[in-house]
């Protein structure tokens, strides 16, 4: 390999930081620009880098960083407050896109449903419907001066809890895909590892609340917190066969009450944001070849994401209006939750790395990703715009 790993870099971090600057130009996150810039300089267009294990190793820490931040995030008064609305109203955003995902492949693939990798293959494609993208609804709601608000509350709150469930979604269905593992089995490492979690998570808690009151604001406390990160990510994919950005967000969920929970991610950001994410999301279009592509595959990636966003809009949407909610405030969480941006790669990555999805899959969610980032800001600010609650706010 010699050097050119450097010059693989330097030519990763520069083009995704350029269309991630393009991407915030005309208002998409700037995933969406780091994502193109790996299509652009991949095999997909100019073919000048391609993914090789350092590059895979860097996007895997990547990975877990990202989910660290969720976790460290994570606001457990809001989730407290609105309570069993937001859960069911998560649950809603889960269970129907599973369904439906499951449904659309066996539909376009065909396939016996007693062979289990068949199974195991349509259950994943619903996996990766039920992801949310917290950070895409959060910068929406923050830009309509509505994420403080009720509806804001409840959307923040649902994504977050959808983001957990789908997480044991994914766990679940990977664990699936071992050989000689009874679904049973899987469920009950799963269930082991979010007790012992829980019971750890207190302890280690406690003592990191001691530690910050006693290296508040310094570097020590930030890399503790980034070696703990990593120990749950390796004892969740170690010893549990559950997915390491499990353990991952579980570490930043276990902090994320701490005095300097909002230091301590701003610092594991600075890397986050200037390497690692980077390369994990030009890494994800640069396994993307387009010589795949076929009408067939163009299809499938249309009703893939058209599916995928009415997925949400009706299971979360359909669960606020029985839950109490109006047609209108419905249908502005309902649109909310249908942004799709890391998580979902996130999971289709783990998805290509068990050996569950091929890489032609990276298309439809390319596919959903670029139609929900575009079309999300503008169904919430049309819903919004004539409401009191985005003029006094």
């Amino acid at each position: 390999m010699g050097y050119d790993f450097l010059f693989d870099l330097a030519i990763i971090l520069f083009t995704a930081k350029m269309l991630s600057i393009v991407a915030r130009k005309i208002n998409l996150p700037e995933v969406v620009g780091q994502i193109a810039a790996g299509l652009l300089i991949g095999p997909a267009v100019l073919n000048i880098v391609k993914p090789d294990d350092f590059i895979r190793n860097i996007a895997e820490i990547g990975v877990i960083m990202l989910m660290f931040e969720v976790g460290l995030e994570t606001d457990l008064k809001k989730l407290r407050s609105t309570g069993k609305k937001a859960t069911l109203i998560a649950m809603g955003g889960v269970v129907l896109p599973l369904i439906a995902g499951a449904v659309l492949y066996l539909l376009f693939y065909g396939g016996n449903l007693s062979d289990s990798s068949v199974l195991i293959e349509a259950l994943f494609i619903g996996t990766i419907m039920t992801a949310t993208s917290v950070s895409i609804t959060v910068a929406v709601l923050k830009e309509l001066n509505v994420l403080n608000g009720t509806i804001g509350t409840t959307i923040t709150s649902a994504a977050i809890i959808d983001d957990v469930l789908g997480i044991v979604v994914l766990t679940f269905v990977i664990g699936m895909k071992s050989k000689g593992t009874s679904i049973a089995l899987v469920l009950g490492k799963a269930i082991l590892f979010f007790v012992l979690a829980l019971v750890f998570g207190v302890l280690i808690n406690k003592f990191f609340v001691w530690y910050d009151k006693k290296y508040e604001h310094t570097r020590r406390i930030t890399i503790s917190s980034l070696v703990f990160c990593l120990v749950m990510a390796f004892i969740a994919e170690r010893f549990f066969g559950i997915a390491d950005i499990t353990g991952a967000y579980i570490a930043g969920v276990v902090l994320c009450n701490l005095t300097d929970s909002k230091y301590i991610e701003r610092r594991i950001d600075i890397s986050c944001y200037m390497i690692f994410a980077p390369v994990f999301f030009a890494g994800i279009g640069l396994k993307v070849s387009f010589q795949t592509m076929n009408l067939h595959l163009l299809a499938f990636s249309l009703a893939f994401a058209i599916v995928a966003m009415l997925g949400k809009l009706i299971g979360c949407g359909g669960i606020a209006k029985l839950t109490g909610s109006s047609m209108r405030d419905a249908a502005k969480i309902g649109f909310g939750m249908m942004a799709r941006g890391e998580v979902a790669l996130i999971t289709v990555q783990k998805g290509l790395d068990a050996g569950v999805l091929t890489s032609e899959f990276l298309t439809p969610v390319i596919v959903l990703i670029l139609i929900s980032s575009f079309t999300t800001p503008i169904l919430l600010k049309k819903s919004f715009t004539s409401d009191k609650e985005v003029k006094t706010a």
